[in-house]
């Protein structure tokens, strides 16, 4: 296992990447304040088994990738209101940055094109490289994402409560205690140990702890607005993954998603949430291959 960082488009990006350096590259790109190890392992191997080079990353201002401080912290409540309102919101850096970090990526592993994989907000940098970087883009696969279609229905109230209610300060513990709970709240029906799960986010929360960066993160969410005409011109052949059961973008955004793309495949699954529990693993790797569709002997 190789944990790196490279330099690309002017910020440096931790990475981490598995399998075989000349096999087809595989760029998975995480969501809203995730870091690259919420990327499940049970996933990445499935795909390494599978004859792939697996790349992870933490997105800019996330866990130990350039922090964008600098830029100061926007007003969560103002920015919720400009987009209720549907005035303009001032970010940062938009989606489209930060899907221009991911092409400075394979610039800097030297890699000319990549199965780009997304999911949640990573799904919506996915769906904006496929579309400005077509040459780049072997195939992309969008899980748990959405098009930015005002229209469409929104989280329900109790996972956007959580969502927005994140602990001040830097209690561990209680830190823990609420990535918990927000999993149960986003989660479908798989059953997850809650033990497991708190070891998990405390292993995260060690690894970096950065509020800040997922507000302005949230800002490039808002910011970017509807992508259904950027959508449109995607070429590549994609696949939308969406849990049936998800209550923070609900099922209507895949749907939306894989209408928006020319010929793109909808696959939703039952009982998910908006989490990536082992029981989805081995659909989600169906659905990936069955755009990817690898030269390679697969194995067995």
């Amino acid at each position: 296992r190789a944990m790196a960082k490279a330099t690309a488009n002017g910020i440096e990006i931790e990475y981490d990447e598995f399998g075989a350096k000349d096999a087809p590259a595989v760029l998975m790109i995480m969501g809203l304040g995730a870091q690259l190890v919420r990327w499940p392992m049970v996933l990445v191997d499935a795909l390494v088994a599978r004859g792939y080079r697996v790349i992870r990353y933490d997105n800019r201002d996330v866990g130990l990738s350039t922090k964008c401080d600098s830029a100061g912290t926007p007003n969560f409540a103002l920015m919720a209101v400009s987009h209720i309102l549907r005035r303009p919101i001032r970010a940062p850096y938009t989606l489209t940055d930060m899907a221009a970090d991911a092409a400075g990526l394979l610039d800097a592993l030297g890699i000319e094109r990549a199965h780009v994989v997304g999911a949640s907000m990573g799904g919506m940098i996915a769906q904006l490289f496929a579309a400005h970087w077509p040459e780049r883009t072997l195939s992309l696969t969008s899980i748990m994402s959405t098009t930015g279609n005002p229209a469409l229905p929104g989280a329900s109230l109790q996972a956007m409560g959580i969502l927005l209610r994140r602990p001040r300060g830097n209690d561990l513990e209680a830190i823990v205690a609420h990535g918990v709970k927000a999993a149960k709240v986003v989660g479908g029906s798989f059953p997850e140990d809650d033990r497991l799960m708190a070891e998990r986010y405390r292993d995260e929360i060690v690894r970096n702890h950065h509020p800040s960066g997922f507000v302005r993160q949230m800002a490039a969410i808002l910011a970017d607005g509807d992508r259904r005409t950027r959508l449109k011109t995607i070429a590549a052949p994609t696949v939308v993954i969406h849990g049936a059961d998800d209550p923070l973008i609900p099922a209507e955004g895949g749907r939306d998603t894989a209408a928006a793309i020319p010929g793109a495949r909808l696959v939703e699954i039952p009982g998910m949430g908006h989490t990536l529990p082992p029981e989805v693993i081995p659909t989600v790797v169906a659905a990936f291959e069955s755009v990817a569709r690898p030269r390679l002997a697969r194995a067995a």
